[in-house]
């Protein structure tokens, strides 16, 4: 009898364990590690963001825009002019970013201007004259995040740009 004591134990312990071990690998592992969320508690707990990759079903196009990976641009600012390079970003996301030049100093401001805003409004995060740059923003608003660069100088410089973060890609302004 002591026997079957012990055999039931072992076998109700071992179901217990297979129990919570599903529940573990359905809300926590599986949209963690493969984004693979059923139950969606995985999202309302942030995990899903961990493997930003991975994809379950086909991404739409506004996913297929969204950057997690490192981009790097060339972009010639012409003597005398100013240009703008943008990224369009949701409230609260980041981009990390780095620049250089070929030769010579820009005067450069980094800014933001809010979506929807028809009044002219922008936000400055960084004004500088210089020939490099490396740094981080996150946005305080949705909408149109970048920088302006203009070339006081007789020839025409280049930069590059290197940037990763959550955004959709605007380009040359």
């Amino acid at each position: 009898m002591e026997s079957n004591q012990k055999s039931r134990s072992l076998i109700k312990g071992t179901i217990i364990s297979l129990v919570i071990a599903t529940i573990s690998l359905v809300l926590f592992i599986l949209p963690a590690e493969y984004n693979i969320d059923p139950t969606g508690v995985g999202k309302s707990l942030g995990l899903t963001v961990f493997n930003s990759d991975a994809k379950t079903t086909a991404p739409t196009a506004a996913e297929q825009s969204l950057h997690s990976k490192q981009e790097s641009v060339f972009i010639t600012v012409p003597a005398g002019r100013g240009i703008e390079y943008k990224l369009v970003m949701k409230k609260y996301s980041k981009t990390n970013y780095e620049w250089i030049t070929s030769t010579g100093k820009l005067y450069v401001d980094l800014h933001g201007e809010p979506k929807g805003d028809t009044t002219g409004y922008f936000e400055s995060y960084a004004i500088a004259t210089a020939n490099q740059m490396k740094g981080s923003f996150t946005a305080p608003f949705e909408g149109s995040h970048g920088w302006y660069w203009k070339n006081n100088s007789d020839s025409d410089i280049q930069v590059q740009l290197v940037f990763d973060g959550d955004y959709i890609i605007e380009g040359l302004k």
